[in-house]
């Protein structure tokens, strides 16, 4: 009879995400990724970018979670709901795929061989057709990084290029804290070094506030008479 359970001291089962890797992608490199997704990722990519939903969120996202503006996250990593804003790149995308999917179709994420793309208000899209339901992109979406040119990226780094590229267009930490479900601000502080240079153009907004400037700053009495017999 064994004394205690062999597990106690083991490592867990379960997979753990990976708190400490901060690795996003810039703009460019974003331009150089869209293009070289086939067509049943890149609705996929799109939405991971607009949303910074994980990966088991986005395969998962039913066409009933999605109403008023809002996805809808029942089942999380953390087991507490949330509600993702859709900004107006994904209503397009969504409104795309589902003008050309079967009526009563259940998954907004499916593949189809015969997906193709297509120009439609400015916005690249893909024609998904009916298909059956995306379960995994690991090998897809490896082969869209080899051919982008991009390395030392996953999946996963799509949550953090969301989060970064908010921080650094102006969002509050609290704002990118309750649309990524994190639980606590801690998860969330790695992302505010970003805001640094963009507090530093707002710091710069009070440039001349303090008229006039330092050059020209109070000189005292004694000082003028000093300055006016060095100069004559």
């Amino acid at each position: 009879m064994a004394e205690r359970n062999p597990f106690d001291k083991g490592k867990t089962l379960l997979a753990k995400e990976n708190n400490s890797r901060l690795r996003y992608l810039s703009k460019e490199e974003i331009s150089k990724l869209l293009p070289s997704c086939p067509p049943h990722l890149y609705d996929i990519v799109l939405c991971a970018l607009n949303t910074g939903m994980r990966r088991g969120e986005i395969l998962g996202l039913k066409w009933d979670q999605i109403k008023d503006g809002l996805i809808y996250l029942q089942h999380t990593k953390t087991n507490t709901p949330r509600q993702v804003p859709i900004n107006q790149t994904l209503t397009e995308l969504f409104k795309f795929i589902r003008k050309k999917q079967k009526i009563g179709t259940q998954y907004v994420f499916t593949f189809s061989p015969k997906a193709k793309r297509k120009e439609e208000n400015s916005l690249t899209v893909v024609n998904t057709e009916t298909g059956d339901r995306v379960l995994e992109v690991k090998r897809s979406f490896a082969t869209a990084m080899k051919k982008a040119g991009i390395d030392n990226f996953r999946f996963h780094d799509l949550r953090h290029t969301f989060a970064s590229h908010m921080i650094m267009r102006g969002a509050s930490l609290k704002e990118v804290q309750e649309i990524l479900g994190h639980t606590t601000m801690t998860m969330t502080l790695r992302y505010a070094h970003l805001s640094q240079e963009h507090k530093l153009k707002a710091v710069n907004l009070l440039d001349g506030l303090t008229s006039p400037s330092v050059t020209k700053r109070h000189i005292s009495p004694e000082d003028k008479k000093k300055e006016l017999t060095v100069n004559g």
